[in-house]
């Protein structure tokens, strides 16, 4: 019978040893057999139960649900494949629609113009409909459209900065998880990151409190910094508040 250990299906899958210790922890795929030593060792079972996590993660979907989706005593695995062929059949018109979309905005970028309605092209207008709506109901209405105004007048080098400098932000905050977010060094990259917002829109104390809430409270968010370290949006959130307590 094949076995695999954690390094193995490590490599194997592209996962890394932390995030299967970490799902290991959770209940989400546990080895099939643990030495007296602690070692994982991990058979075909656990290989495909991983194949499916990885598919769903594709979809977005938190693993709490995945969990409870492959805990399910009437979960198939070949249905559920053939359903994972479907979406990703239909996702692929999607990304050709996106690519159209980026070839679009490079050609804008060289001319140094944003436009913002193409900046969207490719989400469905459910998508940007419930953007736009949480943004003006957390925000308001005004900061929407200052933040529309604000990107469309954006040109090329300044997008360039303020996306390195968001990815600076995000890299150089995991360095430090595990410090004390009122720590100097936390809070020297918090302001980087009150500055930046700045620059799209004015923010106040109070709506950069909101704004942190937001990174843990809406799941869209939350995976954008939880793809850095799955304690990246609980962290930012945290140094927020303190910003927001001091300031």
């Amino acid at each position: 019978m094949d076995r695999f250990s954690v390094n193995q299906l490590a490599i194997i899958s592209g996962v890394s040893v932390r995030t299967l210790h970490y799902y290991d922890n959770i209940g989400l795929l546990k080895p099939a057999s643990r030495t007296d030593s602690g070692y994982r060792y991990y058979g075909r079972e656990e290989l495909l139960r991983l194949q499916q996590i990885r598919f769903y993660k594709e979809l977005d979907m938190p693993l709490s649900q995945i969990q409870e989706i492959l805990d399910d005593e009437y979960f198939d695995s070949l249905t559920a494949l053939k359903g994972h062929k479907e979406e990703l059949l239909l996702r692929i018109e999607r990304l050709q629609t996106l690519i159209q979309t980026i070839n679009n905005t490079i050609t804008n970028l060289k001319n140094e113009k944003m436009n913002y309605e193409e900046m969207y092209n490719g989400f469905t207008k459910e998508q940007v409909a419930t953007w736009e709506a949480e943004v003006t109901e957390r925000f308001g209405a005004d900061k929407l459209l200052e933040s529309k105004r604000n990107i469309k007048a954006m040109k090329k080098d300044k997008i360039e900065a303020l996306k390195k400098e968001a990815e600076e932000i995000n890299n150089a905050l995991v360095l430090l998880i595990g410090k004390d977010v009122a720590d100097e060094k936390v809070q020297a990259l918090i302001q980087r990151h009150y500055n930046m917002i700045q620059e799209y829109y004015s923010c106040s104390v109070d709506l950069y409190r909101k704004i942190g809430e937001m990174y843990v409270d809406d799941e869209r968010y939350k995976a954008h910094y939880n793809k850095y370290d799955i304690r990246l949006a609980d962290f930012l959130y945290r140094g927020i508040l303190m910003y927001c307590d001091t300031h």
